[in-house]
Formats: C-alpha cells, structure tokens, sequence
C-alpha cells in the first residue's frame, strides 16, 4: 500500500510494444555498441523515452509503473471473429525488428525494479484496460501509448499520455475526444467500426468518414439501435445495412476486454523506482 492512503500512486501503464516500435522506428539516430557489433536503438530509445516521459510529461506525483506487453497468443481470439484483423501488418524481419530489443528490456526493467507483464492469451490492450478498470476506483490512471484504441477507455479518472504530441498536448482527456471527434469515449468502437482503422486492418464502410459517423452516433446513439433510429437514409445508410453484419463484428473486434485474468502481484501501490540514464541501463546490462 501507498504510505500515505490520503495520496494513493498514480498508475502509469505502459503499451511496451507501441514504446518499443516507436523507439525502434522513431529514434532521432541509431544506437550501437562501442564496438559497432551491436545496434542497441531499440533497447537504448526504450529506456530514454519512457524515462523522459516520467520526468517531463506527468503532471502527477511520482507513479507506479508498469509495462505491458502482448501475450504470444494475443490477437488468437480477434483473429477467429475476423481472419482481416491486422491481417496487413508486415512480417519481414526489418518490420519486426523491434523484438530483437525485447529480451534485454525485460531484463532492463527487472535490473531497475519496474514492473512488467503479460498473459499468453491476452493483447496488451486488453490487459491494460483490466488493470485500468479496477485501479481508478482509488487513484488515478495513465496509459502511454499512441494507439487511439485506448481511448474508450478514458474517463474523469483514466487518461492517455501520447509522447508523439507536442509538450503541451500529449496528456489526453474524455473531453478532448468528445470535442474533436463529436463522440464520447464509449462510443468510440462503434465510431472506429463505421470509420474504418487501417492500424489494424478494420475496413468500415466506404463513404463513411468521422463528421458522418458522428452524426449518425450523436446525442450517444448506440451501434445496435442505429437501424431502428431512422437515420440509415440514402447511399450511406444502405452500405451500412448491407454490412450490418460485419459492422457488428468489427465494433466486437475493437472493443477492449476489461476482464482479463492477471497473475496476482502485477501492481503494489506504490512508487516505482527513479530509471537511470539509458545509458548507464545499457551499461548495466554489459551491452556496451
């Protein structure tokens, strides 16, 4: 438990994968080894960009931390209700380059006493939305990542930090997403399934952009009741009749599970450690 129960920790959880890829792909330069037989990018980005974003980007006392990653079996439950979902992500071994990084961050992490966790069956996504679910009924919740996905999570108690934003703009709220979009945050999987998402290979309906989408789910029109609400008129309306079925399906595809079984002991309540400077992580490690 916290020391002080009036101040419960912040929880930041992470999206180890988006941080890892992001790292990976988005470093300002490649990272080697003094000797140049290792690239370290991955590895060394990983650790500078989450320890930048405590340091900078919070704007809540010192937080739990904990990383979560894809479980190997993640997407097997999505992929059975829809054989498309990510269906286009690139399998060479450039594109999965980061995962050559994976091992040593975990041991990075366990060095320096930040937690981290996944379950075998489970997508990042959804275990963070369990683990999100539950903790902001007593403190309150941020989730670093730069997948939109989380953002049916938000609420008065959880929000988003996306560290690809401006300074001012990376900490990400329910009503920042109600005013851009015109669509509250439980609403976004029936937006994302009229709309479309190319991450993660979520057609949509042709014609159907975010201004139609959010007129059709104005005032909190659920998906399920929009064919009995009068407002499938026309061409627009009559595509989405036609795929009302897959429309269905996709919503159920991107809607988070926030009932995922997580091993006991994932979260203490309290304070994560200060990171070093990735360098000294690296060096840590005997990576140098």
């Amino acid at each position: 438990m916290p020391e002080n129960p009036a101040t419960p920790t912040p929880l930041l959880l992470v999206d180890g994968f988006n941080l890892l890829w992001a790292g990976t792909f988005g470093f300002p330069a490649p990272i080697f080894s003094r000797d140049k037989s290792r690239e370290l990018t991955g590895l060394f980005a990983f650790f500078a960009l989450l320890r930048a974003t405590i340091r900078d980007d919070l704007d809540v006392a010192q937080p739990e931390v904990l990383v979560v990653f894809d479980g190997e079996h993640g997407t097997a439950g999505r992929v059975a209700a829809d054989l498309e979902y990510k269906a286009n992500r690139e399998a060479t071994p450039e594109a999965l380059k980061p995962l050559r990084f994976l091992a040593p961050v975990k041991d990075g992490l366990d060095a320096y006493g930040i937690r981290w966790v996944k379950v075998d069956d489970a997508e990042a996504d959804d275990v963070i939305a369990t683990l999100a679910t539950r903790a902001a009924a007593s403190r309150p919740v941020l989730v670093m990542s730069r997948d939109m996905d989380f953002y049916q999570l938000l609420n008065d108690d959880v929000r988003i930090l996306n560290r690809s934003r401006k300074a001012a703009q990376r900490i990400i709220t329910a009503d920042e997403v109600l005013a851009r979009y015109g669509v509250t945050p439980d609403q976004r999987p029936a937006f994302r399934a009229l709309t479309g998402d190319k991450s993660d290979n979520i057609a949509g309906i042709r014609g159907i952009g975010p201004k139609v989408a959010a007129t059709l789910l104005r005032d909190g029109m659920r998906l399920r009741d929009l064919p009995g609400s009068g407002r499938l008129t026309g061409a627009r309306g009559a595509a989405i009749t036609t795929a009302w079925t897959n429309v269905l399906r996709w919503e159920t595809v991107i809607t988070v599970n926030r009932d995922v079984d997580i091993p006991g002991g994932a979260l203490t309540g309290q304070a994560s450690p200060q990171l070093p400077k990735p360098a000294d992580v690296v060096e840590g490690l005997g990576l140098w």
